[in-house]
């Protein structure tokens, strides 16, 4: 039998990135990304809302785009893999959790650049899309009603 392996998130970064490089220099890049859930509950359809907060790694390139241009806040996809990562803690505890490595991460909301007060917000746009190779000028279009998922 086949093994799947493969995770689709969209969410917002609850802390600015880190990057840092290995010492054969290649990038490292991780964040944390908050992803809200809604579901009804009990015979009454009581609403409840719930927050899952998941580590997220990325690599090489994509990692230095998301260094230079993620900061807290910002809306973004991530498409990737799970990965159990396993220590063990200062007190001898054998510790583990599920972290992603993101294959994919891509910029969903403008974020900073439309609060700065820059001149030319259109062009910012356009210079960050041309950088990292998404297109974002259509996505301030789009509610969080229209993502397929």
């Amino acid at each position: 039998m086949a093994a799947f392996n493969k995770v689709i998130l969209v969410g917002n970064l609850t802390r600015d990135p880190e990057l840092r490089y290995t010492p054969d220099g290649v990038a490292i890049c991780n964040f944390s990304l908050a992803v809200n859930d809604s579901y009804r509950r009990g015979s009454e359809g009581e609403s409840k809302d719930e927050t899952m907060f998941i580590d997220v790694t990325t690599f090489r390139k994509q990692a230095e785009n998301c260094g230079q241009y993620l900061k807290k806040g910002r809306r973004v996809l991530v498409d990737g893999r799970l990965r159990l990562e396993r220590w063990q803690a200062q007190d001898g505890v054998n510790r583990s959790k599920h972290t992603v490595s993101a294959n994919l991460v891509q910029f969903l909301s403008v974020g900073d650049e439309r609060s700065s007060g820059a001149s030319d917000s259109a062009t910012s746009s356009k210079e960050a899309s041309r950088t990292v190779n998404v297109d974002i000028s259509s996505i301030d279009d789009i509610s969080d009603d229209e993502i397929p998922f």
